[in-house]
């Protein structure tokens, strides 16, 4: 159930929309800005009583159908629509794949000379620089897949890339929870996941311990095939304009097996 400032914020918010919405067709004066109830109630197949008791905040069970249907009759903007559904407690049946990378992301990644890249809501890697393809062999460089989770639960080579394995890979996927209740309703999120419980016995058991665990960062080793051991400092960064896109950068500490692999 919703809270009475959750039914008060979807009310007013729906109201709001109605009033700035165009009309199909404006005929002489009106009183009403926008459109009247029974114009939208028509407009999104709902009824116009329904309508006033949700603009009202009246404790009205709201379907995601019934609110895809409005959101379509407001003609509401992709974070219009997202703060609906968020205000509604509902999934949205629209979710959709963008395809497109944020510009700052693409931005950030070139512009940094230490490894550095960015994670979609799958935790595919989008960009990347150089130096993160010749720091992640086997995820980055040549024709890998390039999901964070897969190479860390699936490769060997990252058995090998990260100190203690098993604990890292642990964390990794508890941090990836921490985002999966915003993601779930996606249904390619929901089948990545059930993928890699088929494929992995250690995923498995770790995604049934339900761990959640915030993108902290801090320190990370590496012990690279060439290079050999590495140290550096993780940091998470939000594209604004895209909250589900992160940007990872590692800053290389000043630890003796960094100087010793930089001569």
């Amino acid at each position: 159930m919703l809270t009475a400032d959750q039914r008060r914020l979807l009310g007013e918010f729906i109201r709001a929309h109605r009033e700035r919405a165009r009309p199909v067709e404006a005929s002489g004066r009106r009183r009403t800005p926008g459109l009247r109830r029974e114009e939208l109630a028509a407009k999104a197949g709902i009824s116009a009583t329904w309508c006033a008791w949700i603009e009202q905040g009246r404790p009205v069970q709201a379907s995601s159908e019934a609110l895809d249907r409005l959101a379509r009759a407001l003609s509401l903007s992709r974070a219009e629509r997202d703060y609906l559904f968020e205000l509604a407690g509902r999934s949205d049946p629209d979710i959709r794949p963008d395809p497109d990378i944020p510009a700052s992301l693409l931005a950030a990644v070139t512009a940094v000379r230490h490894p550095a890249y960015g994670l979609d809501r799958l935790w595919d890697a989008c960009c990347w620089n150089k130096a993160a393809s010749r720091l992640f062999r086997g995820w980055l460089d040549g024709d890998n897949q390039r999901n964070l989770l897969r190479f860390v639960f699936l490769e060997s080579s990252a058995r090998k890339l990260i100190p203690r394995w098993e604990d890292r890979a642990r964390h990794i996927l508890a941090e990836f929870r921490a985002d999966y209740p915003r993601n779930f309703r996606d249904g390619r999120v929901r089948s990545f996941v059930e993928t890699l419980r088929r494929k992995s016995p250690l995923f498995e058991a770790a995604w049934n311990e339900h761990d959640v665990r915030r993108r902290e960062g801090g320190l990370r080793i590496f012990n690279h095939p060439d290079e050999g051991r590495r140290a550096f400092i993780q940091h998470t960064f939000i594209a604004s304009e895209r909250p589900d896109y992160k940007l990872v950068l590692l800053v290389p500490t000043a630890s003796p097996a960094n100087r010793a692999s930089s001569k």
